[in-house]
């Protein structure tokens, strides 16, 4: 029995250390400490990148590995690899930097870091795949906590795998010293499941032209918001030193309703948003920048010089996660009439003190030296920034990240002031005379140090969001990229997405030959390209590609056709003798219409206005061929809307993508054959359609007889991404992005055996998730050759087989109903609102609404201790089975000696009387750290077997 009661004892204790080590972040992170990268020694606190923060918490260190940038305005970036493969939660965002060496950082998420070195150049990219922009930080701006519930969301299935943060160093004067810096964020992270994912929506003017001396200049950004509901909790606005003021807008019925409005001269922080904002499918979100010209004798621009501007509005949202989108971009203006009527405060300037312009540039001393050129600032230790910011962090950190109700109560306004006031606020707290900034009568006095600073403050390069931007050598974006991210906890409508079709339409009737090309051109018209009575069949090409049926002469009749959306009336032709057998449309900003013929192997560029000869034409009538100068049945044709490149699918017998200047002069091509095997990134099995994802800066390809779309950057052809589901079976014939985050796509009949049916597809581009299948109720498809969407949710299909054109709609069907969010019906939320405004405004509450608030506590309440409650009774378990051992133990000693003599059961004595063991070696096991690591050489943590101790020696009874 005594041995039975040591070995059960042991495994309780081998058993509590496992629970113990299953729990704690040291035993799922330790593989993690074999891969940390070491930081310099001059590094203050930065040497432990990984730093358990409870059972389901843990802090991660991310900065830059102790570097010296060499010259001004370098851009240095280093990565780090989440420690954990299932997914997380980035709660918190905490700056470890100053104003001194840092002018700004950018944390980004993504799953293949440019590089695998240390550190490296920013401008050898961030990340080699689509990236999102997690977190923003200029002009020494405090930490940014999320709401309660609300999270980025990284590792798992869907989230990034790495982080990589750039540091832009501007004025590098502080590091003539050439000490090492060590610049960072830390985030605060958890595996507790979020129920509202967060993301970030950046607002960016790309062609904002500063005139010399001008007053004010006003860059405007819009774009239609055509996605699920969004929620928006901060914002941040950023330019460089001309800016005055940024606001930002939602636009809904012609009515504007602010997001937030802020200097950029002051801390460039995530601000809270003053009133809660949703923003739902229809919306528009619209940002004006104020600029001055004064001061500058030639014009300012977007860019990267020394005398560039910027102009960024950035949005913190969170959406629920099923529909959660992490980043998205606007970096339009699909309006600029509505801007006659923004609010009036969106023109007038912030003022902001000269003093609160010095602490944004973390400048903490006057100069000693006299010296009138540019102040040379040293680092500052840690523990010093700290002392020097902590009134500022602490009041900033108030107004946003203590907010941690603003998921759950919409209607709170702890604060209650206005921006002014807290501007003002801010101002008060940085002029306290302990904090050691310099008042505005020092400042006066030291007119050259601040011109200085505003020279330094000039100096910045244009930040290069590489998954946002074109590359830096080029000043104008070709593509925007978008990315989304975050949702609301409150009762809410909800937008299902679905797509049917419009029965009513007559553009089934229309009497067309195959349908091969569809287009809108920029009226929102639709635009037809047909066969008229050419076929395309077995008889049409030999084994060398060549056209065998010239005889037959061009099309006669007109083969585009431009239809009115509503009635499908036709409006306009053109396109008479021209084609043989027409494939792919596509038509620019100018209303040029742009198309491919597959038996001329040519591509063409027709004027609007039924212009019957070509405006530009590639490649060489009737030859196939593989060069630049050739086509091989080119498939599609695309043109870029910012800069004009040209690009085109080739196609049935090239596998390629070729890329021509405005012009038509050859810039580049990628793309080849697939492989044995299952295709890789960049092979293609017949390109046969593109579309511009504009809002992402993505070119995109049906990849058909692969079943899959591939996305690439077309500055390069760097393959970004691909997009492939069981459902799409073996083809995919055509795609069309809808602006706002919307990819449509169609793919073949499928073969015989397979499941899949035909039928079109929408999907998130961001996630690549299905979000909704639809097919016609008139007729059927037989082969859909090609798909249009526009931004206002009506979708075309053309069909090759059948000659018909299907018009669909996406209708949102918004309805009231009680969603369960982390265990809490939404219901109860509005009416703790309730409860909550009531005691805020000393009003009565109904009684039955506190019953429900507390029923709600107790819940849960309930919910949250049940993992304690899981933990504590898997201990306590072998603690009862060890006392009832005890217990049984005691009882029969006590049987035994007929109740005298035990004086109770002495486990230390117990064991000592055992051959093996002593008293020494049992108090050490017992008062062992359950954390520690097993010493192999130890010889008390060794089990073994002994024998069955002899039962006592009973006294001989008296006669």
């Amino acid at each position: 029995m005594a041995g039975l009661v040591n070995n059960l004892l042991i495994l309780f204790l081998i058993f509590q250390n496992s629970c113990l080590a299953f729990r704690s972040p040291l035993s799922v992170f330790k593989r993690y400490k074999d891969t940390v990268r070491t930081h310099s020694n001059e590094c203050l606190g930065s040497n432990r990148q990984l730093v358990p923060m409870g059972l389901s918490d843990f802090a991660l260190d991310i900065r830059m590995p102790g570097v010296t940038p060499k010259q001004s305005d370098t851009y240095l970036c280093m990565s780090l690899r989440l420690p954990v493969e299932e997914e997380a939660y980035v709660v918190d965002f905490r700056p470890q930097a100053s104003m001194d060496t840092v002018h700004h950082m950018l944390l980004f998420g993504c799953n293949n870091p440019a590089s695998d070195d240390d550190y490296w150049d920013c401008n050898g990219g961030t990340c080699m795949d689509a990236s999102n922009i997690l977190y923003a930080w200029a002009r020494n701006a405090p930490p940014t906590k999320l709401p309660k519930g609300v999270g980025f969301q990284v590792g798992g299935e869907k989230g990034s795998k790495y982080f990589v943060l750039q540091v832009h160093y501007g004025d590098i004067s502080a590091f003539k010293d050439k000490h090492k810096d060590c610049s960072g964020v830390t985030l605060h992270l958890t595996n507790q499941k979020q129920p509202m994912i967060a993301g970030m929506y950046l607002m960016m003017s790309m062609d904002t032209v500063i005139p010399p001396g001008e007053k004010a200049v006003d860059a405007d950004i819009a774009c239609h918001y055509k996605m699920y509901p969004m929620h928006l909790f901060a914002y941040r606005v950023h330019t460089h030193h001309l800016g005055q003021v940024v606001s930002g807008y939602r636009v809904r019925d012609d009515k504007w309703t602010l997001i937030g409005r802020q200097s950029p001269q002051l801390p460039q922080a995530f601000y809270p948003v003053e009133n809660p904002v949703e923003i739902k499918y229809g919306d528009t979100l619209a940002a004006r920048c104020v600029f001055t010209g004064e001061g500058r004798s030639t014009e300012t621009y977007i860019g990267g010089t020394a005398s560039d501007e910027m102009c960024n509005f950035y949005i913190m949202y969170y959406m629920e996660a099923k529909h959660a989108v992490s980043y998205m971009t606007c970096t339009q203006n699909i309006n600029p009439e509505m801007f006659k009527n923004i609010p009036q405060e969106a023109n007038i300037p912030i003022p902001v003190k000269p003093d609160m312009t010095m602490m944004a540039h973390g400048h903490h001393e006057e100069s000693r030296n006299g010296d009138t050129g540019l102040i040379m600032q040293q680092p500052k230790r840690e523990e010093e920034e700290v002392l020097d910011q902590g009134d500022f962090y602490s009041l900033i950190s108030k107004l946003l990240g203590e907010r941690e109700d603003v998921v759950h109560v919409h209607k709170y306004n702890p604060t209650e002031k206005a921006e002014s006031d807290l501007v003002a606020e801010i101002a008060n707290v940085v002029q306290k005379k302990d904090l050691g900034w310099p008042d505005v009568r020092e400042f006066s006095r030291n007119d050259e140090r601040a011109n200085a600073i505003l020279v330094r403050d000039r100096i910045h390069k244009f930040h290069r969001l590489e998954s946002t931007l074109r590359p830096p050598e080029n000043r104008h974006l070709a593509l925007q990229q978008p990315k989304h991210g975050e949702g609301n906890w409150e009762k809410e409508l909800t937008g299902d997405l679905k797509i049917e079709e419009i029965t009513d339409w007559p553009g089934v009737n229309l009497k067309l030959g195959q349908v091969s090309g569809l287009a809108l051109d920029p009226n929102n018209n639709l635009v037809v390209f047909h066969r008229g009575d050419h076929v395309w069949d077995a008889n049409s090409f030999d084994n060398n590609y060549v056209y065998q049926q010239k005889g037959l002469g061009p099309i006669k009749e007109s083969t585009i056709l431009v239809l009115d959306p509503n009635n499908s009336a036709i409006l306009h032709s053109t396109g008479k003798d021209l084609f043989y057998l027409p494939h792919g449309l596509s038509i620019d900003n100018n209303g040029n219409y742009w198309v491919t013929d597959v038996a001329l192997h040519q591509v063409f560029k027709l004027g609007p206005h039924a212009v019957e000869s070509p405006l530009l034409t590639l490649g060489n009538a009737f030859q196939p061929g593989s060069d630049k100068n050739h086509f091989c049945q080119p498939t599609d044709v695309e043109v870029d809307p910012i800069t004009g490149n040209i690009y085109v699918s080739d196609g049935y017998c090239n596998s390629r993508i070729l890329k021509f200047s405005p012009t038509g002069m050859f810039i580049t091509q990628w793309g080849k054959e697939p492989s044995v095997g299952q295709a890789k990134p960049n092979q293609f099995n017949i390109p046969h359609s593109l579309t511009l994802a504009s809002d992402f800066g993505h070119l995109c390809v049906a990849d058909r007889e692969n079943g899959r779309i591939q996305c690439f950057k077309p500055e390069t052809g760097q393959f970004v991404k691909e997009i492939r589901h069981p459902s799409f079976g073996r083809e995919v014939f055509a795609i069309s992005y809808a602006p706002g985050g919307l990819l449509f796509a169609v793919n073949g009949k499928p073969y015989p055996g397979d499941k899949e049916p035909l039928q079109a597809f929408v999907m998130n581009f961001s996630t690549g998730a299905i979000i909704d299948t639809f097919i016609p109720l008139r007729k059927s498809f037989e082969m859909p050759h090609d798909i249009i969407a526009s931004e206002d949710g009506t979708v075309y299909i053309g069909d090759a087989h059948t000659n018909t054109v299907w018009k669909f709609t996406s209708t949102e069907k918004m309805e009231h109903r009680s969603v369960k969010k982390a265990g809490i019906e939404v219901q109860e939320i509005k009416e703790a609102e309730a409860v909550i405004e009531a005691r805020l405004t000393n009003k009565p509450v109904a009684k039955e609404l506190l019953k429900k608030e507390e029923k709600h506590h107790v819940v849960q309440q309930a919910n949250t201790e049940v993992s304690v409650v899981l933990i504590t009774t898997l201990l306590i378990i072998p603690i009862v089975v060890l006392l009832a051992i005890v217990i049984f133990i005691w009882w029969r000693k006590t049987r035994l000696y007929g109740g005298k003599g035990s004086g109770g059961l002495n486990l230390g004595n117990f064991f000592a009387s055992r051959a093996g063991y002593s008293r020494k070696g049992f108090d050490r096991l017992s008062t062992e750290g359950s954390d520690q690591e097993k010493d192999e050489d130890d010889p008390t943590d060794s089990e073994e077997e002994d024998s069955v101790p002899q039962p006592p020696v009973l006294p001989s009874s008296s006669s």
